[in-house]
């Protein structure tokens, strides 16, 4: 089975200019993970809360860091989960573009 979370959009504190630490800004989380289905599932809602209690609370100076404590999170929480891919997107940082930094990882067996 495959879940999907697209365009997950918040506020929170991430980035290392002053400006960035004072006020939160919106990041936008595109995270899909692939599990063997059988008789327990994953609830997606809690993937949600992951993602969200994760950059509130920590308040990342780097998307880098981020994605980082992101996958040790998902790999306490969700032993069931064999591959992801997560994007975290700063939309709003640049005038001219959107920038994101993204992973994929496969779990070994």
């Amino acid at each position: 089975m495959t879940i999907h979370v697209e365009d997950l959009k918040f506020q929170c504190i991430i980035g290392v200019l002053d400006f960035e630490r004072e006020n939160p800004q919106e990041i936008i989380i595109n995270f899909t993970c692939q599990y063997n289905y059988q008789n327990e599932y994953i609830n997606y809602a809690d993937i949600v809360e992951l993602l969200k209690e994760t950059m509130l609370l920590n308040k990342f100076k780097l998307i880098e860091d981020a994605i980082l404590s992101l996958k040790s999170e998902i790999i306490k929480k969700f032993p069931l989960i064999d591959s992801y891919a997560l994007k975290v997107t700063k939309p709003s940082i640049l005038a001219d573009c959107i920038v994101s930094v993204s992973d994929k990882h496969i779990f070994n067996s």
